[in-house]
């Protein structure tokens, strides 16, 4: 009898193995067409609930939502069992494949409200999918990009889907922007831009295979529908990535998501597999918690309905090398971060800002009087580079110091990507952070001549005061000398930090929309440094701004001639009086603050 039972079980066993469907391959793949679909016929999703192998999920189409997200735009309305009945139409499975008979229908991509007991999904039809075109270079007007807030709401939901918490619309299932190497504050200083942009981020992992651009070896044989799928914006030491789910993949061609990610259209992201580490049950936000894991392809294109990558192609990146040297004990210790950043337009600044703030806030060395030095190399393609220093001191402003580093580094890369004439090209980026443990800031208190008389043609030797936060006061000593051809009369020896000299730069050339990559760097390595002192000597002549130059005290003649000469992609911005920075000190101290003297050329 037990013989017989076990023969039983042995064969039901075998009966319930040879009935589980098998995951889909790659390759090509017969098409359902959304003209045959009828209500109540029974389909199957692939997602991942762990793992990386895909689970089968049993949907009931229960119709066609017409016109849905536009004009000839319908949506297919099922609803999902299994896992999915507990989970929820969670966040990343955004492109799960649904077949029916073995043919593809489309993507798992909308939700329909938030507190349904329901697991209502909206499938994107596959054929709206495959519309996506590789060489499609248009723009669309409404990505999600830094410095542009999406329909918001108080209280970070969207205005759509409010409204689908009451039932009305469907919308497109979250992608988890996950970031790893990330501290708390990081996420809580930039949430809110995050959520500006219709995003929500969330600690989550990566491995070291990130840390190149390059596709792994077995590319070949990734991606199958199903599976998770990342778009990598940072890899490296810290990571910061998209996940969803491959929708199809015809051994090179991958889709996916089967809505926008970012909406960028034409991009060149590096495309990466992944792993699920658990899917977080929730009525109100379910999400696929997970990893990326190894490069194997680049996204070409981010449109709205979906994601279309190419298995074994690189999307270069932007190597940041970080050290950071604490000076707090006997001898100097060092940390080194490597990363690579995403090259676009809008989201490269916004990145460099936030990693580099990450980067500061995840050392142990924090105090009220700690000071950061920063040193910062671009290196370009064609062998140009910047080089950027700066010290930042902490303050009664409320921002801190951390933030206020991160602004001045992103700005620099707003200046080169948002150029309107042409695209930089990177090959590197270098940054050294010295960490002082003393507040090292000194306001310019006073300045002194021995004589308010000077002679045209002399040297005037001024000596200066600066009163740092504490300690004694510093002096130094700098010479200035009055031109054999100053008119007689007064004049103004200004005593400036850096700010004063930029400031006044930077306004003359700020609406100069038609200054090319070697201009725009030029001008950034004609910045000073705020850890030095300046003198400039002051005249009753106007400067001139063109392009990178300035031309100081020109004769107004020269300037009627250059003002009828210009084109109309040459502007020309004069400032009433000139300033010119006659000689500086190093102070090694976040100065700050002026001092003007007046002088009588006899």
């Amino acid at each position: 009898m037990k013989a017989l039972l076990a023969l039983v079980a042995a064969v039901a066993t075998t009966v319930g193995l040879a009935q589980q469907p098998k995951p889909p391959a790659a390759g090509k793949v017969e098409i359902f067409k959304e003209a045959d679909l009828k209500p109540g016929m029974q389909a199957t999703a692939w997602t991942v609930f762990q793992g990386t192998e895909a689970e089968p999920v049993p949907i009931e189409i229960i119709g066609i939502m017409k016109n849905a997200w536009g004009p000839k735009q319908n949506i297919i309305l099922g609803k999902m069992g299994g896992k999915a009945a507990r989970t929820n139409v969670a966040g990343g499975m955004s492109g799960s494949p649904v077949y029916i008979d073995g043919k593809l229908v489309g993507a798992v991509a909308l939700r329909l409200s938030v507190f349904s007991p329901d697991a209502i999904c909206g499938i994107t039809p596959i054929e709206s999918m495959l519309e996506i075109n590789e060489i499609d270079q248009s723009r669309p007007a409404d990505p999600k990009v830094p410095g542009t807030a999406q329909r918001v709401s108080a209280s970070g939901s969207g205005v759509l889907e409010q409204a689908a918490g009451a039932g009305a619309t469907m919308v497109p299932i979250d992608t988890p922007v996950t970031l790893s190497g990330f501290t708390e504050s990081t996420l809580r200083e930039f949430g809110g831009m995050f959520q500006q942009m219709g995003l929500k981020p969330a600690q989550g992992g990566a491995t070291g295979a990130l840390l190149s651009p390059r596709p792994v070896s077995g590319w070949q044989n990734s991606l199958k529908p199903g599976e998770a799928v990342a778009g990598i914006l940072v890899s490296g030491d810290m990571s910061m990535t998209g996940l969803g789910t491959v929708s199809y993949n015809d051994g090179k061609r991958v889709l996916a998501f089967g809505h926008p990610f970012f909406n960028l259209g034409p991009i060149n992201m590096p495309m990466s597999k992944g792993e699920i580490l658990m899917v977080l049950s929730s009525a109100f936000q379910p999400n696929k918690i997970g990893n990326a894991t190894e490069i194997v392809g680049a996204l070409r294109q981010d449109r709205h309905s979906g994601i279309m990558g190419l298995l074994g192609e690189t999307a270069e990146m932007i190597p940041v090398n970080v050290k950071m040297v604490s000076h707090a004990g006997a001898k100097p210790t060092e940390k080194k971060l490597n990363f690579n950043v995403f090259v676009h337009q809008k989201w490269t600044p916004f990145l460099m800002m936030v990693t580099l703030f990450n980067s500061l806030e995840g050392l142990n060395d924090h105090g009220d009087n700690l000071t950061y030095k920063v040193r910062g190399n671009v290196q370009f393609a064609d062998g140009s580079k910047i080089s950027a220093l700066t010290m930042q001191a902490p303050t009664e402003a409320p921002m801190p110091p951390t933030m206020a580093l991160a602004t001045w580094w992103g700005d620099k890369f707003n200046k080169l990507f948002l150029n309107q004439v042409d695209t930089p090209k990177l090959d590197s980026v270098d940054i050294t952070v010295d960490l002082i443990p003393e507040r090292r800031s000194a306001q310019i208190e006073q300045a002194w001549v021995a004589s308010n008389e000077v002679e045209a043609g002399g040297e005037v030797p001024v000596r200066v005061f600066l009163r740092p936060f504490r300690g004694p006061r510093i002096e130094r000593e700098l010479k200035v000398r009055i031109p054999a051809n100053m008119p007689k009369g007064d004049h103004r020896i200004v005593v400036s930090d850096a700010d004063s000299l930029n400031r006044m730069q930077a306004a003359a050339t700020s609406n100069n929309r038609f200054l090319d990559i070697a201009q725009t760097v030029s001008l950034l390595n004609q910045e000073r440094s705020n850890t030095r002192v300046y003198v400039s000597l002051v005249e009753n002549k106007p400067t001139v701004y063109s392009e990178d130059k300035m031309l100081p005290s020109l004769p107004a003649s020269v300037l009627n001639v250059m003002q009828s000469a210009r084109t109309g992609n040459k502007m020309l911005v004069s400032m009433p009086e000139t300033a010119v920075e006659q000689a500086s000190a190093e102070v090694d101290y976040a100065v700050s603050g002026s001092y003007a003297l007046r002088v009588t050329v006899k």
